[in-house]
Formats: structure tokens, sequence, C-alpha cells
């Protein structure tokens, strides 16, 4: 099955197949017929499925090859990073299509999200937040809204985002289509989907012989030293097929400091969290995307905005504190039908949070196995050749100590040397020439 099968328009189908995006996924397959009908849906499916293209496309293409202009579309998501990836992917859709998007969120100057609304942008991608701000000013409306979409629902709900969504949807049109995707269902976003969508399709993506875990993706669970873990990282980043790889950290602060430690180690790696500008946080995700940096940091803030195919491990350095989290971490790799490598450690006053996790999940690993950077099923789990450190390059010697270990030069080269002095006996002792020139000679 292709998109031209699902009712995608011949100029969108284009514009795919030239990225390489032949086939639909099943969440794809089967929500785009009924989403094109104009019906409210609600999409489940975990992480790394496609949903964008689920609710982009039907989207896109209920608004025409050239609508008017203004708003008619509103894609409200949980993160900068989100938005931004929902927004490049609906630019690839639509690129022979005179439609015009805008991602608004936080960070970035208001000017020019601004002139892009004024311009006449037709979609606007934004975080709760910033769209808010642009409607207070009374420079965004959405009374002429046709379609809203709700992107990541859950973690909406774990952010507090929940009553600024609730204001969104007041301000738009009552009769309009809605579509909610999200990994999971908790209670309150049922009850906001019963509040907002009128007879919403509840439509579930899982393949029916896939655990909740992910088949594909193969999980290591490791009782770590917290002072061997770097060594350990810098082992598992040397391993057999290792491509792009997300190490997830609990604070910024361990996020800023393993960047370091690891591009001290020789790895190229980038970091993303909370006390990074905007712009340094894009910069480190293009430069993690077109893989000129292959390792990225990042901390659970910044996990929903990592939409890469290509990544082969995840590394979660610290435990995270439940199995939603894990999920919504490990769902990073194993994406677009690959298969994907997760590692974990766990530290020993964790484990009371790993044996939740794992009942859970069904992981069926009741106990980490304690693990040091030299343990030999460290090499064979991750396909270390015998003998690699976990450094691919020496560590410079500080100036400091390059310096102590040269002759110490007292005067300025060619400067006249003083010749030395004779250390004998009354040359030696200066105490004894002054006190024998008062005495007038003798010494006492």
């Amino acid at each position: 099955m292709n998109f031209s099968d699902l009712g995608i328009a011949p100029d969108m189908v284009e514009a795919l197949q030239a990225e390489g995006i032949d086939s639909p996924f099943p969440i794809q397959e089967q929500t785009i017929p009924v989403a094109l009908t104009g019906q409210d849906i609600i999409g489940q499916a975990r992480t790394g499925t496609g949903k964008t293209l689920g609710f982009g496309l039907p989207l896109l293409q209920r608004l025409g090859e050239n609508p008017e202009p203004g708003v008619k579309a509103l894609v409200v998501v949980p993160t900068r990073e989100l938005a931004i990836q929902v927004t490049e992917d609906l630019e690839v859709a639509s690129s022979k299509r005179g439609v015009e998007i805008a991602a608004i969120y936080g960070g970035k100057a208001y000017e020019g999200q601004i002139e892009q609304i004024e311009k006449g942008a037709q979609v606007v991608v934004g975080t709760p937040g910033r769209l808010l701000d642009l409607m207070q000013q009374r420079k965004l409306s959405l009374g002429d809204v046709k379609v809203m979409v709700l992107d990541e629902a859950d973690k909406m709900l774990d952010l507090g985002f929940l009553p600024d969504v609730e204001r969104l949807f007041a301000k738009t049109p009552e009769v309009r289509q809605t579509l909610l995707f999200s990994a999971t269902m908790p209670g309150p976003v049922l009850t906001l989907a019963r509040r907002f969508m009128t007879k919403p399709l509840h439509i579930r993506a899982h393949d029916p012989e896939e655990t909740i875990a992910q088949a594909n993706i193969k999980h290591f669970i490791y009782r770590a030293h917290q002072l061997d873990k770097d060594e350990v990282i810098g082992r598992i980043l040397q391993a057999e097929g290792r491509g792009k790889t997300i190490i997830f950290t609990r604070t910024k602060r361990a996020a800023a400091r393993l960047v370091e430690e690891l591009s001290d180690r020789g790895f190229p790696a980038a970091a993303v969290h909370g006390d990074m500008s905007q712009d340094a946080r894009e910069r480190a995700m293009t430069a993690f995307r077109q893989g000129k940096k292959e390792i990225l940091i990042a901390t659970d803030v910044a996990a929903r905005g990592v939409d890469v195919d290509d990544v082969t491990h995840v590394i979660n350095h610290t435990i995270p504190d439940d199995d939603m989290t894990y999920l919504h971490r490990v769902g990073r790799t194993g994406r677009a039908g690959k298969t994907g490598i997760a590692v974990t450690f766990v530290d020993w006053e964790d484990l009371h949070k790993w044996a939740l996790i794992n009942r859970a999940l069904e992981l069926n690993v009741p106990e980490p196995q304690e693990t040091y950077s030299s343990s030999e099923h460290l090499f064979n789990d991750m396909g270390i050749a015998k003998g690699t450190k976990g450094r691919i390059k020496d560590t410079p010697m500080p100036k400091r100590e390059r310096e102590a270990g040269k002759p110490q030069q007292s005067q300025r080269r060619g400067a006249p040397q003083r010749p030395r002095q004779k250390d004998d006996g009354e040359n030696a002792n200066p105490q004894r020439r002054r006190r024998r020139r008062r005495t007038g000679g003798e010494s006492s």
C-alpha cells in the first residue's frame, strides 16, 4: 500500500517520495482515510510510528492547494523541539503547495513569528504558552480554524499544559475537526477529548504480536557504579554498528558535565537541556540530525522533540522515574521498522524504581546485572572488541603540568649571564660574612 491508495493527492505523494517516504505506517493507514472525511479522531500509537503524517497529510489536503491567507489549522505541541520537527515534516509534505506554515514557540523573538502570521500563514504549529501570549497581544486569531490537532497529549498533561489547551480550544469555532494523538491515554486526556471532540473514533495502532516495550528494541539493564559509568559509556560508543546515540540524564547539570566528559574522550557529542538558549538547542539538534554530532545528551523535557529515524542506541545514564518515561526515552530508537538497543544504568538506591518499571512493562529483568567497564558480558552484549577502552583520544596535558616539566629559565633569552659564585664555606654562609664585617673579621 502507498499514500495514493489512502487518498492522498498526487502532489503530496510526489513530495514524500522525493524524501524517500513511500509506504505508510500502520497509524497512517488507519487514520488518514478517516481523517480525510472530517471525522474527529483519537489516535493512539507509540512514539516514532509516524503520527505527524497521520494528521498532517489530511490537514493539508483539507486546506487545499492554495488556501486563502489566515490561520486555518492549528497544531498544538508540548515542546519547542517538537514544534520545529512537526513544522519541518509539514513543510516537506506541502512543498508543492501554496501553504505557509509558522512555528510559534518560546525562546525566540516575537517579531519574526508575528511577521509570519501577518503574512498570512495558514497553518500554525506552536506551544501553548507562546500561542496564548500572541492571542493576548491580538496578533493571533483562531476564529477561522477548521482543523485543530493536539499532539503528544499525554506530555501536555505531564507538563501541566492542559488548562492552557482548554483555553485554546475555547477560542476556536465549535464546528471544526479535532485530531488528538498520544502514546498513552491517561484519564484527564480522555476527559479533555470528551469535552472538546464530537463522537471521536478511537484508533489504536499496535502490532498485536508486539509487547508494550517494543519487540524490535533489545533492553540491557545494568547495575553500574556511578564513578564507572563514563568509562562504560565510552566503550559502548565503540560497539559494532553503533550509529546515532541519545543519552538521557536526570538533570541539566549532569547533561552539561557528560557532554564535556565525552568530548574530552574524543566523542562528538552535543547536549539539549533547559539551561541552553533556544538557538543553541536548535544548533545541537541540527548537528545531530545531520550527523555532525553522533551523540546527543538530553533531559526528559527535550525527549519528545527528538524525531530522528536512524538512532541505534539509547542510554539511560540514570533510571527514569516511571514506566511511561522509560517508554518515551527508549522510543527514540527502533523507529521506522528498524531495530534498536536500549541500555539502562540502575544505581543501588534506585533498584525499587526498576522493580516497578520492570513489572509494568513486563521486561522480565527483575535483577539488573552488576556491571563494570571491564565486565565480559558488557563486551559480549554490546559487540565491543576486546581491549577497547573508553577513550579514543589522549587527554592533553594541562599547560601548567607541561611547563613544570621544562627547565626554568630565570632570565630573558639573550641576556648576559652573571657568573656563579663558588659554593665555598664563606660564600655558602652569607650571615657569617656579615658578622665578620661588623666585628672586624673576627667570628664569634
